[in-house]
């Protein structure tokens, strides 16, 4: 009989809960009370993109809400929750199981990665309204590989032709309603496939809701964001000053000792921070849960009793790219 509450231990570079760090000239912010204090903190701003010419990567980070200073924030994200209008989650989850289930029916051998990946970003482009919901699949990986910043000329390059081709697809409206169109997929694009891949591989006995929203948890797929302070501040007790940098460390704020009775043990019910808070938290949440638990539900249901036990490692090791 498997453990109900199997133990997962935290990847080897999941830093342990503690005081803020500088490293390297930034800080590293760990324990859950920090982390939530610096996201809803507004002295505390994400860095802001540049603009480009219209129609590119540029143009695309500089205009959508992920990337804007505080005053066209607020404008900027009612765009993409506006965008959000024809995804009811509902909608969202039963069009996945569907999606999901025509494939495995297609081809008994689809492996999980290729259906966490291409299932949601078919469901949420055909919701969004784009013409070519298959082709902006391939369009939205290559966007999104060169999304965050530090991307070099060819991957920028790449990603100035695949925002082009998501432009001709995308349903004519304003600049900037049609930037965070675009956005709401290259969001749901690594972070929900790598939900996705997590959840298949453990195989507690617990409804799919319960085991993605404690997979956010343990073995988070957005790792870290990053802040800049506005001003002098203190943070976790430690003086920071005006334009300094911060990362939030999601994976090891969830694992805080002085959160969460028994950090490493599989529990669902566990207070998650992986979506963030405050004013940048993410604004489609329900719906990534949604379109995740659509292909999780169907490969459980198809695979069940080969799924791997979860007691067998730990979280996965993945480059903590701040978002």
């Amino acid at each position: 009989m498997s453990d109900p509450t199997p133990l997962i231990p935290p990847g080897p570079d999941t830093p342990a809960c503690g005081p803020p760090t500088l490293d390297g000239g930034v800080w590293s912010v760990t324990r859950h009370a920090d982390v939530c204090a610096v996201l809803t903190d507004p002295d505390f701003r994400v860095p802001e993109a540049a603009p480009g010419p219209p129609g590119t990567l540029g143009w695309l980070r500089g205009t959508v809400a992920r990337f804007s200073r505080p005053d066209r924030h607020p404008a900027r994200r009612a765009a993409a929750v506006a965008g959000l209008a024809d995804c009811p989650p509902d909608g969202l989850r039963r069009d996945a199981a569907r999606l999901t289930a025509e494939e495995l029916d297609r081809d008994p051998r689809a492996g999980s990665a290729r259906l966490a990946r291409g299932v949601p970003l078919r469901v949420l482009a055909a919701r969004l309204g784009l013409a070519d919901p298959a082709a902006a699949v391939p369009a939205v990986t290559v966007l999104a590989a060169a999304y965050q910043p530090g991307a070099g000329p060819a991957a920028v390059r790449r990603a100035d032709r695949a925002v082009a081709a998501l432009v001709a697809m995308s349903p004519a409206e304003p600049p900037e309603a049609l930037a965070n169109r675009i956005g709401l997929l290259v969001q749901a694009c690594d972070a929900t496939a790598a939900l996705i891949g997590t959840a298949a591989r453990y195989a507690p006995a617990v409804p799919t809701a319960a085991l993605l929203a404690e997979v956010l948890r343990l073995d988070p797929p957005v790792r870290a964001t990053r802040r800049i302070a506005a001003r002098p501040a203190r943070v976790g007790g430690q003086p920071v000053p005006a334009g300094a940098e911060l990362v939030l460390r999601f994976d090891a704020a969830n694992r805080d000792p002085a959160v969460v009775t028994a950090p490493d043990r599989f529990v669902p019910g566990r207070s998650v921070l992986t979506f963030g808070a405050g004013p940048h938290g993410c604004p489609g949440e329900r719906h990534a849960l949604a379109l995740a638990t659509g292909v999780v539900d169907v490969l459980r249901e198809r695979r069940s009793g080969t799924a791997t036990r979860p007691e067998l490692g730990p979280a996965r090791t993945r480059p903590a790219v701040p978002r």
